[in-house]
């Protein structure tokens, strides 16, 4: 259930609502829009009778019900307005949401060796991406697969940070190495393969870094809504929604196939930000431009490219990862694409 109030109510009369509402034994959630004020009500608010909510105060405009089971993850729970999720970094502060320029995240699947981690971030700044990804810890669907180099490799990250101001996406694979994971992340990463642990999920929750929830292989929209449910109802308002491929029949020629209609339904169910991965969508990098670029033109907030010095030489995801000269030209490619939607940030149009 949401409490819209009017525009220009007061603070001392939204606090008074608030303080009213959780003697009730009801959890109040004040969302501050950039034109109205909204007090998201959490609790057994089955019985609650609209209509007596509303004469609380003079100021509160009406009181709707939020059908939809993820509750604060629905585009209702504030009232039609699309959220934005600042992200701290060296540079500066990126925001991710719809009223904001696309961000670009690019980086290779895992990280390997310093050489590697530092020319690739330096390459894709140079392009103008804003986030360096890297995994520290790989889930791997064969446990004789490369793993990741753990802590090791988290330094590594730091050091790339500290050379290029970048900010730092890499994966919590286990609860046990969230702390020193948002020691050097600037955004956690949920991976496919754990976007339904939910014990995972409430402890990203209850930690203050933005978290990026990829959708599971087999999820869902309303699976993937829920999941990032958990986190919301956990405490952290930050989540961005990252659509990575899905399992279908056909796998001969693509790895996943990538979901972009998943863009506009999300758009109508949630306010949360969409970013959508074409290197993991499709699995070879000559389909990841077209697919970028179709992204961008479909409304995605938030672009994560897999960038690989050698690909042939690459650890893990090497087929579908783009060298740094192809992302060079790729960037320039999605300027055309991001200017035309009027999401494309002058920064990255100087660069391109």
């Amino acid at each position: 259930m949401i409490v819209v109030m009017k525009v220009g109510s007061p603070e001392g009369e939204i606090a008074r609502i608030s303080e009213e509402l959780r003697n009730s034994g009801l959890t109040p959630e004040p969302i501050f829009g950039k034109h109205k004020v909204v007090i998201g009500l959490v609790g057994d608010t089955a019985e609650l009778d609209p209509l007596q909510l509303q004469e609380l105060s003079p100021w509160i405009e009406q009181v709707l019900r939020v059908e939809q089971p993820f509750k604060r993850a629905s585009l209702e729970y504030r009232h039609g307005e699309a959220s934005e999720v600042p992200v701290s970094t060296p540079n500066g502060t990126v925001y991710f949401g719809l009223q904001h320029p696309l961000v670009v995240v690019a980086g290779p699947c895992s990280v390997e060796n310093e050489e590697m981690i530092i020319e690739t971030a330096r390459r894709v700044k140079a392009a103008g991406a804003q986030f360096l990804r890297g995994g520290a810890y790989k889930p791997r669907t064969s446990p004789y697969a490369f793993q990741g180099h753990g802590e090791s490799a988290l330094e590594l990250l730091a050091a790339a940070r500290q050379e290029t101001g970048l900010g730092i996406i890499t994966e919590v694979m286990d609860a046990a190495e969230l702390e020193i994971i948002a020691e050097v992340a600037d955004v956690v990463q949920i991976g496919a393969r754990n976007m339904q642990n939910f014990s995972l999920l409430k402890k990203v929750g209850a930690q203050e870094k933005p978290v990026l929830l990829k959708r599971g292989m087999s999820a869902t929209v309303e699976d993937w809504l829920m999941a990032a449910e958990y986190i919301l109802a956990s405490g952290n308002p930050n989540v961005i929604l990252c659509e990575r491929g899905i399992r279908t029949f056909d796998r001969q020629y693509t790895r996943n196939t990538l979901d972009l209609a998943v863009v506009p339904v999300l758009r109508k169910l949630t306010h949360l930000p969409i970013m959508i991965d074409p290197s993991h969508g499709t699995g070879w990098a000559t389909y990841v431009p077209d697919t970028a670029k179709a992204a961008i033109a479909i409304g995605a907030d938030s672009l994560m490219i897999e960038v690989h010095p050698n690909p042939a030489k690459a650890l893990s995801d090497g087929p579908q990862s783009l060298t740094p000269d192809r992302f060079d030209s790729l960037m320039q490619e999605l300027a055309i694409v991001g200017k035309a939607m009027g999401r494309w940030p002058q920064a990255i149009a100087a660069v391109a």
